[in-house]
């Protein structure tokens, strides 16, 4: 089935867009627009979203288990009660979002972009190379039994910043 057709049944019919789902679950719909879509109790579970937008989004109890996001974009996005449990977000943005109890067990965040986030109800605790995010100073994480052991969220210098040593060293605080 032609992606058009999933993404218009997707927000117009989830009902079909469901039976389909069920019957092939890993579907592809790669590149695809969802910007200022509200969208509301979907099981997006195995299927590869690369390089979408949900920019600006309303998403609220949508799963998306074990999906590819390398490279979504769910910039100005308002998420709440979504499951990312095991998914692949590798350079996948979130910067000026609102995450709201979502859940990122076991998935991988290296490159994903968190700048000036509202993160402090969702859970990062089991999630993979959170460490290799990008943040800044108002990335508001949530507290400390929701973030890995080894993740220091104060330290928002990453190598995407391209600083050299010297010039973190020689700063004024």
């Amino acid at each position: 089935m032609q992606k058009e057709k999933l993404v218009d049944l997707i927000l117009n019919d989830y009902a079909s867009f469901e039976k389909i789902h069920a019957e092939n679950p890993n579907i592809e719909i790669t590149e695809a627009d969802f910007s200022h879509s509200s969208i509301e109790n979907a099981d997006f579970s195995e299927i590869d979203f690369s390089t979408s937008t949900f920019a600006e989004a309303n998403l609220v109890n949508v799963k998306f288990i074990n999906c590819d996001l390398t490279g979504v974009d769910f910039s100005h996005a308002t998420l709440s009660e979504c499951d990312f449990s095991g998914s692949l977000l590798n350079g996948a943005t979130f910067s000026y979002s609102n995450v709201n109890y979502c859940n990122f067990s076991d998935s991988d965040l290296a490159g994903t972009n968190f700048s000036e986030a509202e993160l402090s109800d969702s859970d990062f605790s089991t999630s993979e190379n959170l460490g290799s995010c990008r943040f800044d100073e108002s990335t508001v994480w949530p507290e400390g039994d929701k973030l890995p052991e080894d993740f220091d969220c104060t330290y928002n210098y990453d190598l995407s910043s391209l600083r050299e040593d010297d010039e973190v060293n020689n700063e004024v605080y």
